[in-house]
């Protein structure tokens, strides 16, 4: 979804050796994504029951309830497409975090504030970029 360059201007100093560091924990962030992935993978391994086909039979059930089985079933892929939008999310910051470009705007290259990675570890954008995207 969000992919990342490095400058071609030689090497940057990378998040690991930045002052920013003092105000953010890159080992508790990075933990928190990978909570955050094991949690995703299990709820939708757990949910999958939920969005499998409706059986259409109307020996086996009424219009009512087939209707009822259909939109729960709608819901249930409404929210696996969030989790793997999520899941693409974290799973790009954690190749960040490999690459050690991590904490860094993917859009403009420059640092993203520690309160808005505390807020959320997966976010690729700066608060302007973002506010850019959004208009």
């Amino acid at each position: 979804m969000y992919g990342f360059t490095l400058p071609s201007s030689g090497p940057r100093p990378t998040l690991f050796g930045m002052s920013t560091t003092a105000k953010i924990n890159l080992k508790v962030l990075r933990k928190k994504l990978e909570e955050r992935r094991a949690d995703l993978l299990k709820t939708s391994k757990s949910t999958s029951e939920d969005r499998a086909p409706v059986e259409l039979d109307q020996a086996m059930q009424g219009r009512l309830s087939r209707m009822d089985a259909l939109q729960q079933r709608e819901m249930a892929l409404a929210a696996q497409r969030r989790r793997d939008l999520e899941l693409a999310r974290i799973d790009s910051a954690l190749k960040r975090f490999d690459s050690e470009v991590y904490g860094y705007c993917v859009s403009c290259d420059e640092e993203i504030a520690p309160g808005r990675l505390n807020a959320d570890p997966s976010e690729p954008l700066c608060v302007e970029c973002a506010a850019s995207a959004n208009r």
